[in-house]
This record gives structure tokens, C-alpha cells and sequence, in this order.
């Protein structure tokens, strides 16, 4: 960088003609203007690129120090449900449990023929899609979770089983789940409905987005602690996103001793369709990002 002198010189080199007095000095302030900003520019550079090095050697150096390189996830949501003592998650403790009845579930877009809604299931393009997005974005969230991909229509073809048995085949691996992880705090069994698009999807700033229904069982021992659950979710969803993107509780009065939905194992269990068979998979993800947000929000207030 050129001194102010060796800057003048250079001035008056380049004006010969012994230029105005002012128009000089004008010029000669205005060099050195620009000269101190290309100096305090490089300066904020070099501070910026040293402070960045050291900040990110530290990170590392901490993680490294108390997780030891481990992949954890922390938060501090405390429980839902009475009893139970409120938990600080530094590990990877689920505190939520996905898992699919009907994993076989499918949609349109992702088939390639036609075929009757009834009909629309896919052995991997499926519902089950949706609960690994779902889980993926809770993650992010801080919020671990289980998300269960037990195949239950393969299962079902197996041992000859009828399709109304299916809530059997998956309540197995629910149980299993929720006396290995005393963690547990939400369970959700997530489904697509049969109906059609113009009831399964609504549009937010332009953009569409499957619809949620929240299915609460009214023959459930645990019906009054699930359906405040589920309406908890469904007001939440409400103040938030006002735009009819919750379809709203719906209960389920099933006979006595048959269908719960698996909803009698454990309260804050509730059975959730997300848009329909003809929604497609990037609206239903849609969905599943506001949903983990959501479940983040209501886990968030406890602790309050």
C-alpha cells in the first residue's frame, strides 16, 4: 500500500500542468479516503477468516472433549404424561414413536398404472416414506425418535392373515418398543386416506399441502387422555396455520374390545392421515416438516 506522500508525488507526476490548487486537494483527500478503506476492508478479512478458524477449532475441540465424536441429540422436553418425571434427552432417547398399520399404503403419483384407491399400495413407495420424513425432521428438530418400518402386509400374506388384522401384526413391535423406551412420550401411527384430492390437500401462500386428520379410538381405555392429545395437536395446528391444514379429531366408537388402533397400550397415541392417495409425495413431506414442528412446539411447552 502507497504511502500518503509517495501517493501525492504520484499526483502531481500525473498533473504537469500545475493544476487548481482545490481540485488538488480534493483529489488528493479522496485517495486517501480510498486508501483507508481497502486497508480496513483487508483487516475486517483477515479478522474474519482468523475468527472463523479459531470459532471452529473450538467447536470441534468441545464436541470431541464431551461426546466424543458420538452422534447425540439434545433437548429438553419434559413429560406429557402425569406420573412420569420430566426428562432432560443428551442422548438418543426416543421420545417419539412412528409406525405404519397399513405401511403398504401408496399413491398415485408413485404407481405406475391406475388402479382403484382401495387398490394403491406399493411394496417401498409408500406411506412409510412420509414416517422417515417425519423422523428426519424431528431429528433436526432435537427430537429423537423410533420410526418402525416393519413390512405388516408382507407379514400378513405370510401367515394368511386378513387385512382388518393388520392393527395386530403392528401392535407387536409398538409394545416391544414402549417397555424397552420408558422415553416414549408420543406414539403415531401414520396412515394416507382414500379420498379425494379437493378434501385432502389445501394451499398455504400458494403453495399445497396434504391435509392431516387426527383418528382418536372412542373403545381405547386411554380415549380421554388420547383425544385431548389430539386436539392439543389439532389447536396447535390451527393458531399456526389457519388455512384448514388440520381436517380435525375424529373418534372412532368401535365396538368394545376390538379396534383400538392400538391406542389402549399408552396415552398420547393417535392415528394421523396425512392427504390421500392422490397427494403427492412432496405435498405429503410438506406436512410432515409443519407436523414435526408442532410435535417440537407442544414438547417445548412443558417444560415452560
Amino acid at each position: 500500500m502507497q504511502t500518503d506522500k509517495e501517493l501525492f508525488d504520484l499526483m502531481k507526476v500525473a498533473y504537469p500542468l500545475n493544476p487548481r490548487e482545490e481540485f488538488v486537494s480534493a483529489t488528493s483527500n479522496k485517495l486517501r479516503h480510498s486508501a483507508r478503506k481497502l486497508n480496513r476492508d483487508r483487516r475486517i478479512k483477515q479478522f474474519s477468516f482468523a475468527s472463523t478458524s479459531i470459532a471452529l477449532c473450538a467447536i470441534a475441540i468441545s464436541w470431541f472433549f464431551f461426546y466424543g465424536g458420538i452422534d447425540v441429540i439434545s433437548s429438553n422436553p419434559s413429560t406429557l404424561q402425569e406420573g412420569n418425571s420430566s426428562t432432560t434427552v443428551n442422548s438418543q432417547d426416543p421420545l417419539v414413536y412412528i409406525y405404519h398399520s397399513h405401511d403398504s399404503e401408496s399413491f398415485f403419483s408413485e404407481l405406475d398404472t391406475k388402479v382403484p384407491a382401495d387398490q394403491a399400495f406399493h411394496d417401498t413407495k409408500n406411506i412409510t416414506l412420509v414416517g422417515e420424513r417425519l423422523s428426519q425432521s424431528l431429528k433436526k428438530a432435537g427430537i429423537p425418535s423410533i420410526h418402525d418400518e416393519t413390512h405388516v402386509m408382507k407379514i400378513l400374506k405370510e401367515k394368511n392373515l386378513s387385512f382388518s388384522e393388520s392393527y395386530k401384526v403392528s401392535r407387536e413391535p409398538l409394545k416391544d418398543a414402549i417397555e424397552k423406551n420408558r422415553s416414549i412420550k408420543m406414539v403415531f401411527d401414520l396412515h394416507r386416506d382414500s379420498q379425494k384430492r379437493s378434501f385432502t390437500t389445501t394451499k398455504i401462500d400458494g403453495i399445497e399441502y396434504a391435509r392431516i386428520a387426527f383418528i382418536v379410538s372412542g373403545s381405547s381405555s386411554n380415549y380421554e387422555e388420547n383425544v385431548k392429545f389430539a386436539t392439543l395437536l389439532h389447536n396447535k395446528i390451527q393458531k399456526e396455520y389457519p388455512y384448514s391444514l388440520s381436517r380435525g379429531v375424529l373418534v372412532k366408537n368401535n365396538p368394545p374390545n376390538q379396534n383400538t388402533y392400538n391406542q389402549d397400550l399408552t396415552n398420547n397415541s393417535v392415528l394421523i392421515e396425512i392427504g390421500g392417495v392422490e397427494n403427492t409425495l412432496e405435498e405429503e413431506y410438506r406436512t410432515a416438516d409443519i407436523l414435526a414442528e408442532i410435535i417440537r412446539e407442544v414438547l417445548s411447552d412443558q417444560t415452560k
